[in-house]
């Protein structure tokens, strides 16, 4: 696993256990900040997870008071020393971001982030791109960028297709921090815990959620990302397929006999 520059302590850790894959963000001595070897982590990680069928759910955490403070801005700043060189280190550093973000709905199991402390801009963006969410009570949730002239362009995308879209411009405008219980009222958490509970809430919940057949879960998460992205009819005419193709497979028809002999006791 890709290690920091400076010591030889892992930047992402993984446990697995009963079918549940816990990565946990390694930097809280910067905040969890999303440098380039992170988010390359990032990206080995979630490759090797779509290849895991041990795997049946994911829980992202993080280690120290801080879930993720966005991208390293110190790292960043050192791109705008590089002349023609720092326009390519940019790109390639928001594209590498874009597509870990867009590996989690990706992923064939459910993504649930388990927030403590708070989570900015790109790190905002990471809670986001996550299938589900649990707060501590004390987490707290921005997209800061407009206040140093940076506005969150690319946490935009995710937050936007969580909230509505007033609710995620004046985020963006505002830079106001919203806490737990305001990210659970505009959609970005499904729940909040009590402070420093939020990973075990989240683990509980993925641990539920691998009990069940993992075929099952894994066509209905490819179709809820496929058809947000189409116009009504076509996308019920998609999801009819997949529930044919559903209706077709062991599980359901085992899943259905065994509810319809219990209904009939």
């Amino acid at each position: 696993m890709p290690v920091s520059e400076t010591s030889p302590t892992p930047l992402l850790l993984r446990a697995d256990r009963d079918g549940v894959a816990t990565l946990t963000l390694n930097r809280p001595q910067a905040r969890n900040a999303l440098s380039l070897a992170l988010l390359e982590a990032l990206r080995h990680a979630f490759a090797g997870l779509a290849e895991d069928g041990s795997v049946r759910a994911v829980v992202l955490a993080a280690s120290g008071p801080a879930f993720c403070a966005g991208h390293d801005l110190k790292e960043m700043t050192g791109y705008r020393a590089e002349a023609d060189r720092g326009a390519r280190r940019f790109e390639a550093l928001f594209a590498l971001c874009s597509g870990v973000m867009s590996a989690i709905p990706a992923l064939p199991q459910p993504v649930i982030a388990a927030v403590e402390g708070v989570a900015t801009a790109a790190g905002c963006q990471l809670v986001a791109s996550c299938d589900l969410a649990v707060a501590g009570a004390q987490a707290r949730f921005a997209t800061p960028g407009v206040q140093i002239g940076l506005f969150c362009s690319t946490p935009m995308v995710a937050l936007s297709r969580n909230l509505s879209r007033k609710a995620a411009m004046r985020m963006l405008l505002t830079a106001e921090m919203a806490d737990a219980e305001e990210a659970r009222r505009l959609g970005l958490v499904n729940e909040v815990v009590e402070a420093g509970g939020a990973l075990a809430s989240a683990q509980a919940l993925a641990t539920g959620i691998a009990a069940r057949n993992p075929d099952t879960v894994r066509m209905g998460k490819r179709a809820f990302y496929e058809q947000l992205e189409m116009p009504l009819a076509e996308a019920y005419a998609h999801t009819g397929r997949v529930m044919t193709e559903n209706m077709l497979a062991r599980a359901a028809e085992e899943g259905i006999g065994a509810f319809l002999a219990n209904r009939n006791r």
